[in-house]
């Protein structure tokens, strides 16, 4: 006998894996004074939609001077189950001093197949105002492994990278 076992990404999963993203934009406010915890609740509501639609490839948060990361947090989205931790463990000794707030999201293929209308149309859903872009590059520092949030069998690795 044998049995085969499937997983379904829903909203709810979406919120959840939204949710862990959140308390580390949290952690960031807590320690750097960024972002608001109204900017927050509009990222939140923006990853849930854009998560939900199986649109994501990257979302990076962080800090950057120069056009350059001083401290960030880089998620990349995966069909893939993967252990699902605690947020939380933010690099807390960054100096962003003169250094400003960002996140950028690069998209999936299901993203670029949707036509120009349907990718306004969830857009205009979401509270943010996404305009295209290029990463930041690294400054002096490194990245590091982080954490993996998982749920519905799709996961985020998340890495680090810090002065």
């Amino acid at each position: 006998m044998s049995s085969t076992s499937t997983s379904t990404f829903t909203r709810t999963n979406a919120r959840y894996l939204a949710s862990k993203i959140a308390a580390d934009l949290r952690q960031f406010r807590s320690f750097y004074g960024e972002p608001s915890e109204d900017h927050i609740d509009e990222l939140f509501d923006e990853l849930v939609e854009m998560l939900a639609g199986g649109y994501v490839a990257t979302y990076e948060a962080g800090f950057c001077k120069d056009g350059k990361r001083v401290v960030s947090e880089l998620y990349t989205v995966a069909s893939t189950t993967a252990r699902d931790e605690r947020a939380g463990g933010i690099y807390a000794r960054a100096d962003v001093s003169g250094a400003e707030w960002f996140t950028f999201m690069t998209y999936t293929n299901k993203w670029w197949g949707l036509g120009e209308q349907a990718r306004k149309a969830v857009q205009d859903s979401v509270p943010t105002d996404r305009v295209p872009g290029s990463s930041r590059a690294d400054g002096d520092g490194h990245w590091e492994g982080g954490r993996s949030y998982e749920s519905g069998g799709t996961s985020t690795q998340r890495r680090g990278f810090h002065t």
